[in-house]
């Protein structure tokens, strides 16, 4: 009887357990993170890093399922598929859209940016202020920008006249730019560039330079030629309905980490970018081209006509342009004095 009676109460503590551990696991927060680039690339290393910053900030009470590239959801469909609830979390880029995000493409203009931290936080610090409404159906969890892109080329640019007419690869808002100063822009998907330049489709493309390393193009692209007027922007933003049912304590993590979330992935880019122009030139004798002083200033007035015409579009959206394009030259000037490289 006693042997039966100890029997009986392991049963009971090993089933108690169990109930116990069911109702801690019950706890544990599951959100899903989609991203559509590749997973090596910065936008799914800011990812990863933000999911494990969250889950240690919490004790473990938040874990953080990510999804890269375009897994759970692609780069056209991120933002609905996020309002939707596909997805808890995901990472879109605003100009993929054109004119549906008309506040934030001010930040995509060939304005100049130092660096990656800077276009970063104006970016994050302009939504902090204007808090426009074609974000109201999410909640922003965190807002960065690719680093200041360049010219990658199998033949080298030296001047402004060596670019007139040159077929060279870009996307969105930097096709437009490119077009402007005298090259003629092509549209295809970045991994179809490599062997477009073999086969002289295309003489280069117009990116940020950690490609160079990333994707290898420095094999393909022995000059790159500095021009550094633009960024591409991303946001990643939360399901409102996930985001009312966190915890306040939760949310407070999530609040906490978004400009620093910003502010690391400038500070991961512009390390990386350093990274691969290093590589590139010590595996490939990569060259680097500065424009001349008169060419780069030459180079701003060409890409003028962008910004005007964005401000013209953007007002006929209901946005103050002219008061945002201000903000958005105040704070990189303000950014770079404190950030600038």
């Amino acid at each position: 009887m006693k042997r039966r009676g100890f029997l009986a109460i392991l049963l009971i503590l090993f089933f108690g357990s169990l109930v116990f551990l069911s109702g801690v696991e019950a706890k544990v927060i599951k959100l899903r993170y989609a991203n559509f680039p590749p997973a090596p690339t910065f936008p799914c290393v800011q990812m990863e890093r933000w999911a494990r910053e969250v889950e240690k900030r919490t004790g473990g009470k938040v874990k953080v399922e990510t999804y890269p590239g375009g897994t759970l959801l692609g780069a056209k469909n991120m933002f609905d598929g996020v309002i939707a609830g596909i997805a808890d979390i995901g990472c879109f880029c605003p100009s993929y859209q054109p004119g549906r995000f008309p506040l934030l493409e001010a930040v995509d203009q060939p304005i100049g940016y130092p660096n990656t931290k800077v276009a970063s936080l104006v970016i994050f610090d302009l939504y902090r202020k204007w808090q426009p409404k074609s974000l109201e159906k999410v909640k922003v969890i965190t807002m960065f920008t690719c680093a200041p892109t360049h010219l990658m080329m199998k033949v080298p640019i030296r001047s402004l006249k060596d670019l007139r007419g040159v077929e060279i690869r870009a996307a969105g808002t930097l096709a437009k730019a490119l077009e402007l100063l005298g090259a003629t822009p092509v549209a295809m998907p970045m991994s179809d560039v490599p062997e477009a330049i073999q086969k002289g489709v295309v003489k280069g493309l117009l990116s940020s330079l950690e490609v160079m390393k990333d994707f290898k193009f420095a094999e393909y692209c022995r000059y790159v030629t500095y021009l550094g007027f633009q960024v591409v922007s991303f946001a990643v933003v939360m399901n409102k309905n996930t985001w009312n049912s966190l915890p306040k304590d939760v949310q407070k993590v999530i609040d906490d980490l978004s400009r620093e979330q910003a502010l690391w992935t400038g500070r991961y880019m512009d390390d990386h970018v350093k990274e691969a122009i290093e590589w590139s030139k010590k595996t490939y004798n990569v060259e680097f081209i500065k424009l001349s002083s008169s060419d780069m200033a030459k180079a701003k007035e060409l890409v003028k006509p962008m910004i005007d015409e964005y401000i013209k579009r953007a007002k006929a959206a209901g946005i103050p342009a002219d008061e945002v394009m201000k903000d958005v030259i105040s704070l990189r000037d303000k950014l770079a004095a404190k950030y600038g490289d």
